[in-house]
């Protein structure tokens, strides 16, 4: 690709973020129109855009958010979500600040098992039925939960989409992202609780009436229909499993979602048009032009430039090399998306860590840190923030760029910082 192409690539994605933020023309509508420009100047082609492993359409992300997205279309005809919302809310004496922590030990839990998009999907619902029976604002709720998802997903292989990249370049298993990144993982977590307190302080008002009538609610009553929630968890359960037994099945977490999703669909009594009607079909449009614009920068040669020039920063130098790495990544993930970003960081990476000795280095556990906690920065920086955003904004309780960037920036700030004495700590000072 010619310098021109570099450049054009840059002035159509650097113009479609500013667009997003100022939030003056909607997020899809620019998206879409952003990749409609990279296709039209050359910077990426149809091929490249749709068929493309490196720098197209991520289909596992679309496809995995579908099928998760129809299943918990099922599940909500249950009152499964009622049920857990009148559950959690009285296990929390319908007190907001241990809701919101309840519920946010819950999703970094959930999301280090699944996937953080998975959790959101799944947690989102019944959040937004909390914030309604106590008459709170639900956009701090679920701020927290897109931070927890994200944290929490940092824990392990299948938690995120980068993680899978580096076990599969570095060759680590399961079990090396539980060793070396779990226990760093439970403080953020609790970091992240005490911050929310803080952040969110304003938000936690106590209101009796409402809690007293939450209190003498029977949850098990709001379950609608007994037998299609069976079949509904008995299918979440399948899928839950195909996702942790990836490294055996060696199944697409996407073709889990989509096979779950077809089998509740075909056993049960519920309606496939009312089903999918449940997908965010806006949100699912969102991200593929996203991939089709960052695919244009992967094309034109700019990540991959600004990627050699890091390297060339790092060097042989282990530890500010590490913790550059950590840093600029969670910077850079908060711009693009952390996916291809990972894909394109990963054989620099591999390089650096060999010409350092090997082995399961830190330089993949900096990676790995930086991406998956640098997506909290900003509304667009991770799979999961856009997913609740769209949530949000289909039940009339938008959550704007900014109201999210400004708590992203700070969660960000806080957990990269002390990711970094981490790093310093456990590899370097200890090791």
């Amino acid at each position: 690709m010619s310098d021109w192409h570099s450049w054009a690539a840059i002035v159509v994605f650097v113009g479609a973020y500013a667009l997003i933020i100022s939030e003056k023309i909607h997020r899809v509508a620019v998206a879409l129109g952003g990749a409609g420009l990279m296709l039209a100047i050359g910077a990426t082609d149809d091929v490249s855009a749709f068929y493309s492993e490196d720098s197209g359409v991520d289909w596992n992300v679309i496809f995995l958010l579908m099928g998760m997205m129809m299943i918990v279309g099922v599940l909500k005809k249950t009152g499964m979500f009622e049920y857990l919302a009148i559950w959690s809310v009285k296990k929390a004496k319908a007190k907001p600040f241990r809701v919101m922590a309840m519920l946010v030990v819950i999703t970094a839990v959930a999301s280090a098992l699944l996937d953080n998009v998975t959790t959101v999907l799944l947690v989102a619902p019944v959040t937004l039925l909390v914030c309604e029976r106590l008459a709170l604002p639900a956009a701090p709720f679920l701020i927290a939960e897109v931070f927890a998802s994200n944290i929490g997903g940092t824990a392990t292989l299948v938690g995120d989409p980068p993680n899978i990249i580096i076990a599969s370049r570095a060759g680590l298993t399961f079990n090396d992202f539980l060793v070396h990144l779990a226990p760093l993982v439970a403080v953020l977590v609790v970091v992240l609780v005490a911050l929310c307190r803080v952040m969110f302080r304003k938000s936690f008002v106590y209101d009796e009436e409402r809690a007293a009538e939450i209190m003498a609610l029977e949850e098990r009553e709001a379950i609608k229909d007994p037998r299609l929630l069976i079949q509904g968890l008995i299918v979440l359960v399948l899928v839950v499993a195909g996702f942790v037994l990836h490294p055996v099945l060696h199944y697409e977490p996407s073709i889990v979602a989509l096979l779950g999703a077809g089998l509740l669909v075909a056993v049960s009594t519920a309606d496939t048009s009312e089903v999918l009607s449940e997908v965010e079909w806006p949100t699912l449009a969102f991200f593929a032009g996203l991939f089709i614009m960052i695919g244009g920068l992967i094309d034109t040669g700019v990540i991959d430039e600004v990627s050699k020039a890091l390297a060339d920063v790092i060097g042989t130098n282990e530890l500010g090399g590490s913790l550059t790495l950590l840093g600029a990544s969670a910077v850079l993930s908060g711009v693009v998306d952390n996916i291809p970003y990972v894909a394109t960081m990963a054989p620099i990476t591999s390089d650096l860590v060999h010409n350092m000795g090997g082995g399961d280095h830190v330089m993949w556990w900096a990676l790995a840190l930086g991406a998956d906690l640098g997506g909290n920065a900003t509304a667009i920086g991770a799979s999961a923030n856009v997913v609740v955003l769209g949530i949000s904004e289909r039940n009339r309780q938008p959550i704007t760029f900014w109201q999210f960037t400004k708590y992203g920036l700070i969660v960000t700030a806080v957990t990269v910082t002390i990711s970094l004495g981490y790093v310093w700590l456990r590899y370097f000072a200890l090791g």
